[in-house]
């Protein structure tokens, strides 16, 4: 398992990244002032950092629970990804919609894109993440690094 160090680590950067990438290119879908569409993202981006380091942690949980560690198989990431976007989603939408003044079917259009963008972009980070910073692979370790955290 994940250090609560290492999960902030993980969130943050993650938004970091994605407010780089999704401003310009969501300024340039949506012909949009990138200020304008940039306060929306970081809305989008803080919301999305307290439920990433939810989720995860959620997921990691569940992950050790039902197959004894928390390393993901490509089907995993997959649900993992598409999961966290639907979660996210959800709770996004009526915020959207309230930003930009449009109503919910619109805002759902919005978000659609942006669940689109992230879905990849989540894989890829995720995968990268793991990669450049894995964790133990035992469920011994994992529970002792929760425990001492």
């Amino acid at each position: 398992m994940r250090t609560p160090w290492d999960r902030l680590r993980q969130a943050v950067s993650f938004e970091l990244l994605g407010l780089m990438i999704a401003t310009p290119l969501g300024a340039w879908v949506f012909d949009a002032k990138p200020e304008d569409f940039g306060v929306l993202v970081i809305i989008g981006a803080s919301m999305a950092t307290g439920w990433n380091y939810l989720f995860n942690w959620l997921f990691d949980h569940a992950l050790l629970r039902w197959q004894g560690h928390v390393r993901k198989t490509v089907p995993q990431r997959v649900i993992h990804a598409i999961a966290f976007e639907a979660g996210l989603t959800v709770g996004f939408l009526p915020v959207t919609a309230w930003w930009l003044g449009v109503s919910l079917w619109e805002a759902l259009l919005v978000d659609i894109a942006f669940s689109a963008f992230y879905l990849v972009y989540a894989f890829v980070f995720t995968w990268a993440y793991d990669t450049v910073f894995p964790v133990r692979t035992t469920a011994t370790a994992s529970a002792s690094e929760d425990a001492a955290a």
